[in-house]
């Protein structure tokens, strides 16, 4: 539906329903690629990652390591983006910044350099000052970060992207390794 023209009144109003889940919530049923894009409903998608579940720290990692190895680094984030929100507030920033590095990766290898160069470095600050929990590489994965970072085209001190507009990486070949 359109409007006359006002500011704020050219918005079109779906009439659709909203897809929901069990508790009511807006939830989009599109199945979704290896790197979470949504596709085109009836279209053959992967599995998606059942949210909300509380696993322990070690299927935690066990889990998403093979989501980054099978090359879908997105439903990691989500297993990551789990722990954060369930897991005890003194690891809430560990988790959320292991997400953070899933979904940089996810970015890089969908072609968005600047937004993947961002969350990867984010995600390395907010993990750098933990040492090693559970057997995380932190050390590795902070350097794992910056490099992958520095090369999918991580800013000048100006703001601005090195090097233009790399071909999206290979989040299989680029995956890390979180324990060591």
């Amino acid at each position: 539906m359109r409007s006359s023209g006002r500011v704020g009144e050219n918005r079109r109003v779906s009439t659709a329903p909203r897809d929901r889940d069990a508790a009511g919530r807006a939830r989009s049923a599109r199945p979704r690629d290896g790197l979470g894009r949504p596709l085109p409903y009836g279209s053959p998608g992967v599995e998606r990652q059942p949210e909300g579940v509380v696993r322990s720290p070690g299927d935690t990692l066990a889990e998403a390591q093979g989501l980054l190895d099978a090359g879908r680094p997105f439903h990691a984030h989500e297993v990551f983006e789990d722990a954060w929100k369930s897991g005890p507030e003194p690891e809430r920033e560990l988790w959320r910044g292991l997400a953070q590095l899933a979904v940089g990766l996810t970015h890089a290898a969908r072609g968005n350099a600047k937004g993947g160069a961002r969350l990867l470095l984010r995600g390395a600050d907010r993990i750098a000052e933990y040492r090693d929990p559970y057997g995380i590489d932190v050390a590795g994965l902070v350097a794992w970060a910056r490099s992958l970072a520095a090369r999918v085209g991580g800013e000048t001190a100006e703001g601005e992207l090195r090097g233009g507009v790399p071909a999206p990486v290979d989040a299989r070949a680029e995956a890390p390794r979180l324990t060591g």
